[in-house]
């Protein structure tokens, strides 16, 4: 469990710590935050290019850039992939293909070619999952008949009715909602291209058991109805299906910050009649603008930005790494959190309308969606500065924390219960998690931030360990939802169990720290594929990255290991430090949604190196 000191190593960690921290405060804006890239897949250009053909905005210049950058992401094969590394994705390789046409790359190019023969062996367009398909339908080049049908109807059903818009997670319900307008009017737009290469000519099987088969009768009943649907009702359904809309919509033109719910917010405003001089819609595309990327790499749009997520965990590692209280980077930090402080209420009130609001989101302006995690980090973000002003603020998200707990104990990101796994069984819901609940990461943080407040001992966080005890795998891991996989899941839990008075000795901890040192890997470091989302041989199995060797190390101090495994790790991430301070990391460690949606933080890569090196030296002194 422990080893001789090795004097050397506790000199070359500080050295990399200072180097590390050094580069970290060469990022932080004069405002005080810290927001780097947060990159996805190329599905978000290729959707940028072709919601901008659909409202007739697309520029020839905006296309050449978009498409250099889409061209740089396609492998040798022809094919795109959803991450660095990963299999290539049917989905998103059509949908880049897509993009290149309108760039008016030839389809007798070599790297078309071999794209498009990719995409009809894996099923063509037929094969393509519904949201590529919905997109194809805007253009004519798919039928809207041929899609599940959404009706806007169901915003009257009541919150306490299956299938309500509350069902579905924040992300979903703001996809959906505009959905259901578009899948009403059946809008079809010009497209100058014919994509019938991409055609395999064979239509998949449908689902024809349980859950499956049941939908889809419902489908067919819901596509009759749309041939002939209630006037009044529809007329009105779709009026209020705006005005839900529009009511969401962020002070900086975004939906809920992120790119599904706002493309299509603005498609489905634009076939309503808004012109793209209302108010709202120029304000949405005018915001879009700050989310898009544009260097020697090309163009490219952000799916989301993480300002309020970069700043807490940065100032939480510039805390690990031995920064006073009173340093002027984290007052400056801590200043500019205090002031994103959510005081309204969100879609999160519907589940817990006794709640009062308090907390943080994740971006510069996501306000209706403040989330569990941000908040957690933020509240131990704060407690590592002197900022007297930061205590109301931390009164009311622990507050807002204790009122989100879910049934069960545990906690999810944006809602409460919010787990009907009913809505996972639409023929619509082919991509992409649309649920929330509660996942053992958030849990865990919730947990931390709260013990550290002095709450180990109230009702809701002893409950929260529970859960979390109850959600461990059996091979000692624990599952990660918002990170790259058991690694993360595992390094978060133990640091929150411990935090709750779980003592390292536990069966539990014991295990977990075994399961971390079996799966390290020789090099010293830790790293888990994003494949062991949908393929269980992959668990805890992968490349060594920053990232994922910080999130081991970060469990393995917490359960107050000093050991040959804890300093190869610290060994792999200073041998690995670039000359500048910071590290290098191309692979995907952040989750959208498991299996189909990741993500590459850019900070990660920094931040969470600079915490596990500074607590290992703070366990060195």
């Amino acid at each position: 469990m422990t080893t001789t000191e090795a004097p050397e190593l506790t000199g070359a960690a500080a050295a990399a710590v200072e180097a590390a921290r050094d580069h970290l405060l060469g990022l932080q804006s004069p405002e005080g935050w810290w927001k780097a890239e947060l990159e996805t897949n190329v599905t978000m250009d290729a959707e940028d290019l072709l919601l901008r053909q659909f409202l007739g905005i697309r520029s020839d210049a905006d296309t050449k850039e978009a498409a250099r950058w889409i061209r740089s992401q396609q492998r040798a094969d022809g094919t795109w992939a959803n991450f660095h590394g990963g299999p290539a994705d049917p989905s998103t390789t059509i949908e880049a293909y897509v993009a290149l046409r309108l760039a008016g790359d030839p389809v007798d190019a070599d790297h078309m070619r071999r794209a498009a023969k990719y995409a009809r062996d894996a099923g063509g367009i037929e094969g393509s999952r519904v949201f590529t398909r919905i997109w194809l339908a805007l253009f004519g080049q798919w039928s809207w008949d041929d899609l599940p049908v959404m009706p806007p109807e169901l915003m009257y059903l009541p919150s306490r009715v299956p299938l309500n818009v509350y069902d579905w997670a924040c992300w979903a319900r703001q996809t959906i909602v505009p959905l259901t307008i578009l899948g009403s009017l059946r809008p079809v737009r010009d497209l100058p291209v014919d994509l019938a290469e991409l055609r395999s000519g064979v239509m998949p099987p449908k689902d024809a058991k349980g859950w499956g088969r049941a939908f889809n009768a419902l489908d067919r009943v819901l596509h009759v109805y749309e041939k002939a649907p209630v006037r009044p009702l529809r007329t009105a359904a779709m009026r209020r299906a705006a005005d839900w809309i529009i009511a969401r919509q962020e002070a900086d033109g975004c939906w809920g910050g992120i790119q599904p719910p706002w493309v299509y917010s603005l498609m489905a405003l634009n076939v309503l009649g808004y012109g793209l001089d209302h108010p709202v819609v120029k304000r949405g595309l005018d915001g879009l603008e700050r989310f898009t990327i544009r260097d020697e790499k090309g163009r490219r749009l952000e799916a989301c930005q993480s300002p309020v997520w970069d700043t807490v965990l940065a100032m939480n590692a510039l805390g690990d790494a031995g920064a006073a209280p009173d340093d002027p980077a984290l007052v400056r930090a801590g200043r500019w959190i205090v002031g994103e402080e959510v005081r309204g209420p969100g879609d999160w009130s519907v589940r817990r309308p006794g709640t009062p609001p308090g907390g943080w989101a994740f971006e510069f302006d996501n306000d209706v969606y403040p989330d569990t995690d941000d908040t957690a980090e933020a509240i131990l973000a704060l407690r590592k500065v002197a900022l007297p002003e930061a205590e109301a603020p931390i009164e009311r998200a622990v507050r807002w924390l204790n009122g989100m707990a879910s049934r069960d104990g545990g906690f999810g990101a944006f809602d409460a219960d919010n787990t009907r796994e009913l809505c996972t069984k639409l023929p619509f819901c082919d991509f992409g998690a649309v649920i929330d609940p509660p996942s053992a990461d958030v849990t865990a943080h919730v947990v931390e931030a709260l013990a550290k407040e002095g709450l180990a001992e109230s009702t809701v966080v002893k409950r929260a360990v529970v859960w979390l005890l109850k959600a461990q795998e059996a091979d000692g891991s624990w599952f990660g939802r918002w990170g790259a996989n058991h690694v993360y899941g595992t390094g978060g839990v133990v640091p929150a169990l411990i935090a709750a008075g779980v003592r390292p000795e536990k069966p539990a901890i014991r295990r977990a720290v075994a399961w971390l040192e079996e799966h390290q890997n020789a090099d010293g470091g830790w790293g888990e594929d994003l494949r062991s989302y949908d393929d269980p041989s992959w668990i805890g199995r992968g490349e060594s990255t920053p990232s994922q060797t910080a999130w081991a190390l970060l469990a393995l101090l917490a359960a107050g290991e000093r050991s040959a495994a804890v300093d190869a790790g610290v060994r792999w991430l200073v041998r690995n430090q670039r000359p500048d301070g910071n590290w290098d990391e191309d692979q995907f460690t952040g989750t959208g949604f498991p299996g189909d949606f990741y993500i590459n933080y850019h900070l990660y890569r920094l931040v969470f190196p600079i915490s596990a090196l500074g607590r290992y030296l703070g366990g060195a002194t």
